[in-house]
């Protein structure tokens, strides 16, 4: 049977590529430490050795609009063109083309319906950044064959939190009883707190950092009773109009199992969203340990981390998301100024 070689699960910022390989006077003062973080998450797949990527995300109202909306979609394509024109206009994200894997594809999807989830299919499927973002960041060469899963988190009626969870418990399942030797990673990415398009989208830093503290820490110890308990269709507007995404995280505590503390975590507090990253290794530890999950320097809750520490990003008086020469608040900020990135009439993100 296959192996699950790493569940990894990640944010997915789509500004990644355009702010790590600007120069000069364009490169954004943050680059150089995303940069590092993500070759070091990088490692935690590379050292699992997979052969294929199970990849989870949702669709930005791409190919998928309300016309249409799956709740559950599977691909199971030879090959999948990837981006969009607005993500090459906005992001500098390249037009890819990933292979697919029929096969498990098949697998999945006749296994999941006979499990009880009404999967939908397409043979025809062109994925967005929440796809390729994790490719680019993880595994940029592009050289193994994919099969996306879609879930729909942005168009209501949506699912509940609990069936996504369900739904990752089946997709482990599935897996491991596919009749191959290959080596599967499963990734998924997601949100934490997030606004898009309203007053709280650009503040210096997630829309509520409260919630990404708990957050984080239910996903480091994948306990999806505790983030149940709070968790719910209505509750996940209040941290952002676009934090339904969370959900998607949810899924990969459930294909990380029941209190599974992460083998590697960390985060970056950016301008508008916190980044954070995290992986299980099912068969045994392949290198991890190093991450932040949960050591007396951890992210979520040591002397210095970022949610409490006096010296941490969220609070510290030199910190980048509070200071007055800030990106995310000063006149020429990154996300924020008429010359910034993301918001301003001359910004990088859209030349």
């Amino acid at each position: 049977m296959a192996t699950i070689a790493a569940i990894i699960a990640s944010t997915h910022h789509p500004f990644y590529l355009r702010a790590t390989t600007a120069t000069g006077d364009d490169r954004p003062p943050f680059a150089d430490e995303w940069q590092a973080k993500i070759e070091a998450f990088r490692e935690t797949l590379t050292r699992a050795r997979p052969d294929v990527l199970v990849m989870v995300g949702s669709d930005h109202f791409h190919q998928l609009w309300l016309d249409n909306m799956p709740q559950f979609l599977i691909g199971k394509a030879p090959f999948y063109d990837a981006n969009y024109y607005n993500e090459e206009r906005e992001f500098g994200l390249p037009r890819m083309k990933l292979r697919g894997h029929e096969d498990l594809s098949a697998h999945l999807l006749r296994g999941g319906i006979d499990a009880g989830f009404d999967l939908a299919f397409s043979n025809e499927l062109r994925v967005d950044h929440s796809i390729t973002c994790p490719i680019i960041t993880l595994r940029p060469q592009a050289d193994l064959p994919i099969v996306p899963v879609y879930t729909n988190i942005f168009a209501p009626p949506m699912p509940q939190p609990r069936r996504f969870a369900e739904l990752g418990r089946a997709i482990r399942a599935l897996v491991e009883s596919w009749p191959s030797d290959q080596r599967v990673a499963i990734i998924g990415t997601g949100h934490l707190s997030l606004e898009l398009g309203g007053p709280r989208q650009f503040g210096p830093h997630g829309p509520d950092p409260e919630f990404d503290r708990k957050a984080v820490g239910w996903i480091a110890s994948s306990d999806l009773d505790a983030a149940l308990a709070e968790v719910s269709l209505d509750s996940l507007w209040q941290p952002g109009n676009a934090t339904h995404g969370f959900m998607d995280f949810m899924l990969m505590m459930g294909v990380a199992g029941d209190n599974a503390k992460a083998d590697y975590a960390d985060s970056l507090d950016l301008f508008h969203t916190m980044e954070a990253y995290f992986t299980w290794y099912p068969e045994g530890e392949a290198g991890g340990g190093e991450g932040g999950a949960g050591g007396a320097e951890g992210w979520a809750g040591g002397a210095e981390g970022w949610a409490g520490g006096a010296e941490g990003w969220a609070g510290g008086a030199e910190g980048w998301a509070g200071g007055a020469e800030g990106w995310a608040g000063g006149a020429e900020g990154w996300a924020g100024g008429a010359e910034g990135w993301a918001g301003g009439a001359s910004r990088k993100a859209a030349p």
